[in-house]
């Protein structure tokens, strides 16, 4: 495939509500969208590296620079020989940044599944045309806040409520929202890594409460203490920070650390490998669902795509555009019936909207190819 050149635009959107996890406040959506220029199409991706290396080590600014300085040059390298199955070879030297080189793989994915007529769904094995959504509830300043968040949610569609968590507010949010819905709702934590072995007994009290799973109650490093926490409470364990290759889904599942495992395909360095993630996890018996980074209409239509795979049997938080935005980049996705559409078109399936784009711009890098 021959690319003419890769632009790195860097935007920034305003979230309609503040979303608050362990990690911290949230107000806007700051990302680099990548562009790739082809002879034959064009594609296109959102960087999910935040403004500062709190979800991980990658953050906006060293990313933008790794890409430039020493991603490009390699992929450059690789001439018109260069596809998307290539990427990952030809990236495998620089150690690290999976978000950086998931955000171009994505982008020339994009380029060349446009100019074979091929949608990502066909290309990544999808078997459904349209898929659950569920929805991440951040922390919030009252019980009262919390509950009519929930229900708003609740009213508009979404199949499954995941509530964040951290010490200080679990047990009591988490018992105020199922007395409150009952036990037919569909409900999951999030932890993002807020917790520690210390507190196994503490993340025992939720056992009553029929969660569908705990996400990533400890640090992303720590296998062995997901295996015991496994051993102490019943609730099941998804790993998330902790899995960033198949090897390591296998390497988790081996040590009994997780029975559910949330995979994010730029956390893991694209959807390639997203795709062994989900294949290695299936062979074990092992049910996984879609994680989300605050996606712009760009990455959500990627991801709704993955969410179509035979083993992505949970919903996941593939939310609707209005979830987070007034104004997307690309048309709105929208909840029917609590799901979500699987984009049909080549590549992502889905146009950006330009004048939206130029709006939200802050600044721009075209590097020739």
């Amino acid at each position: 495939m021959k690319i003419e050149k890769i632009e790195l635009r860097r935007v920034c959107l305003p979230l309609v509500t503040p979303f608050r996890t362990s990690f911290g406040t949230s107000t806007e959506r700051e990302t680099t969208i990548v562009r790739v220029v082809t002879a034959d199409a064009e594609g296109w991706a959102e960087s999910a590296a935040e403004p500062e290396p709190l979800y991980g080590p990658e953050f906006l600014d060293g990313a933008d620079l790794v890409i430039r300085d020493h991603l490009i040059p390699r992929l450059r390298a690789e001439g018109e020989a260069l596809t998307a199955e290539r990427v990952g070879p030809a990236l495998a030297a620089v150690t690290g940044h999976p978000m950086s080189k998931a955000v171009l793989e994505t982008a020339i994915l994009d380029a060349q599944l446009k100019a074979s007529g091929v949608s990502f769904g066909q290309y990544l094995g999808a078997v459904r045309d349209r898929v659950p959504a569920g929805v991440s509830v951040g922390i919030m300043d009252s019980i009262d806040e919390l509950l009519a968040a929930v229900a708003g949610y609740l009213d508009e569609g979404y199949l499954r409520i995941k509530l964040k968590i951290e010490p200080g507010w679990d047990i009591e949010p988490v018992r105020a929202v199922r007395e409150r819905f009952g036990d037919e709702m569909l409900l999951q934590v999030d932890a993002n890594t807020a917790y520690t072995l210390a507190d196994a007994r503490h993340l025992a009290r939720l056992d009553p409460f029929d969660l569908l799973l705990m996400e990533q109650p400890m640090a992303a490093d720590d296998l062995l203490g997901h295996a015991r926490l496994a051993q102490v409470i019943s609730t099941p364990i998804c790993l998330d920070e902790s899995i960033e290759s198949a090897r390591d889904a296998a390497s988790a599942i081996a040590l009994g650390a997780c029975s559910v495992i949330n995979v994010k395909p730029a956390r893991v360095g694209g959807y390639l490998e997203a795709r062994r993630i989900h294949d290695v996890a299936a062979a074990h018996g092992i049910p996984v669902w879609c994680g989300g980074m605050l996606e712009t209409g760009i990455g959500r239509a990627a991801n709704v795509a993955l969410a179509a795979l035979p083993n992505f049997v949970m919903p996941g938080d593939t939310s609707a555009s209005s979830r987070y935005y007034e104004q997307d980049l690309t048309a709105p996705f929208v909840l029917d019936g609590g799901h979500l559409e699987v984009p049909t078109g080549p590549g992502i399936g889905v146009e950006v909207l330009p004048d939206v784009l130029a709006q939200v711009t802050v600044s721009m890098t075209e590097i020739a190819f």
